[in-house]
């Protein structure tokens, strides 16, 4: 279920404070950095690992060369093309990865915005 993204909050950062929705999302995607994604990550019990950073920059790009969040599939693409995986191994690796989800987690601790619908691929 969407959470109302008129609730806003701030969160301290080391580079200043930035403003989340009632869920955790960035409201502004371009205010994203590597200190608001470990915090993000922690509050959604994830130890960040090379390949979590891989997925998250895979998505910065994307959100910077189109403007757009990348949608689950072209994730699942990625991942497969990195570890060699067909199309349900790179689901699994998505979930091993974030457990609650595409939406609920990376899209969050990568900074998207919070979608008001989406397909998981």
């Amino acid at each position: 279920m969407r959470t109302r993204p008129d609730t806003i909050s701030y969160l301290a950062l080391p580079a200043g404070r930035v403003a989340i929705d009632e869920a955790g999302y960035l409201t502004e995607p371009q205010n994203w950095t590597r200190d608001f994604a470990e915090i993000a990550a922690d509050r959604e019990g994830i130890a960040l690992t090379e390949l979590h950073w891989h997925v998250i920059g895979f998505m910065r790009d994307y959100l910077d060369e189109h403007g757009i969040a990348a949608d689950a599939r072209f994730v699942l693409k990625f991942l497969g093309d990195r570890l060699g995986l067909d199309k349900s191994g790179a689901k699994q690796a998505l979930f091993d990865l974030f457990p609650y989800g595409y939406v609920k987690q990376a899209c969050k601790i990568a900074g998207m915005r919070q979608p008001r619908a989406w397909s998981t691929g």
